[in-house]
């Protein structure tokens, strides 16, 4: 009896096995808040659901993070955040000295929200926080008097917190796509329509930004004053950010644009039409010397007309020779 060998036929390769972010929060041990800033800090690796509509995590990068020596307490760490008051306690300085070392632009936020005054709350990174107090190059700005540069500035009412949050929130939505219509809107979300527009002319590359701009990061209704707060805060207004914004905004649309076309309508079905007919070309001088009407009826006439035309007025300017 002879062994009869089948060969099935080629299938695609199928996906990872993965979880919805929400899934891999709980399987981990994270609050989402935790998992969302674990991801957007590179600790946690996601991938593109089906059609990229849905971000999820493998089961492979949950082993991962799960096998890690270290796991959970680093992990839960390394996202640990803390208000003013906390983190002027770790860092063994006056809240006072915290908050003006924020404002000039030395302790970068990584979060915000609201409190129930519509106050905003600054967040930072314990980890960050603690590397700063230890390390022996700022052993100046925590003890004694500030430099007086930045003083000056403080004085004049800098505040880096807002700005410095923009670019490190940039860099988290950069991080997350390598598709470059959506590292362009990205950069876009930073900008107000005005900005925009003045930037990116085609209203078709526009709104093709709009539709791949990040959700809001507010569920408040729009444009109370909650909204408005989480806009001014997420809108560039710095004249340095917005330079950089312009430049790199130019820069991703050029690549974006020789990768694939913004999307765009349908065109009406093309038309033949009719060349257009030779106008007369006849000098200023000749212009002045014919009546208004003459030159209004001249105007669109065929090429035999306009040499009639010529020729009619050559004759008359013999005759007004002799």
């Amino acid at each position: 009896m002879t062994d009869v060998m089948t060969t099935q036929p080629p299938t695609a390769t199928a996906a990872p096995p993965s979880v919805a972010l929400s899934g891999a929060a709980k399987e981990l041990g994270l609050k989402r808040g935790e998992f969302d800033l674990a991801v957007s800090l590179g600790r946690i690796r996601v991938i593109g659901g089906p059609q990229g509509t849905q971000r999820r995590v493998t089961r492979a990068e949950i082993d991962r993070v799960r096998d890690s020596e270290s796991y959970p307490g680093a992990l839960r760490e390394s996202v640990r955040v803390m208000g003013t008051t906390e983190a002027a306690e770790l860092m063994n300085i006056s809240t006072a000295r915290f908050t003006r070392l924020a404002r000039a632009g030395f302790l970068t936020p990584v979060k915000f929200y609201l409190n129930r005054y519509r106050a905003v709350v600054w967040l930072y990174l314990a980890e960050e926080l603690r590397h700063f107090a230890e390390s022996q190059v700022h052993d100046g700005l925590l003890t004694g008097r500030l430099p007086e540069s930045v003083r000056m500035r403080l004085d004049e009412g800098q505040d880096l917190r807002a700005r410095n949050w923009r670019s490190r929130h940039a860099g988290f939505l950069l991080r997350q796509t390598r598709d470059s219509w959506r590292r362009v809107a990205a950069m876009a979300s930073l900008l107000n329509e005005a900005q925009l527009t003045e930037i990116v002319k085609d209203p078709y590359e526009r709104a093709y930004l709009s539709r791949l701009m990040p959700a809001p990061r507010t569920q408040a209704v729009p444009d109370s004053p909650a909204a408005l707060i989480v806009e001014r805060i997420m809108t560039a207004d710095d004249p340095e950010e917005l330079r950089w914004l312009h430049a790199s905004l130019l820069l991703g649309l050029s690549q974006a644009r020789s990768e694939r076309p913004a999307p765009r309508p349908p065109g009406p079905p093309a038309t033949t039409t009719a060349p257009a007919a030779p106008v007369a070309v006849v000098d200023s001088a000749s212009a002045r010397a014919e009546p208004e009407h003459r030159r209004d009826d001249a105007i669109g006439v065929s090429e035999h007309e306009s040499r009639g035309l010529m020729r009619k007025w050559l004759r008359r300017r013999q005759v007004q020779s002799e």
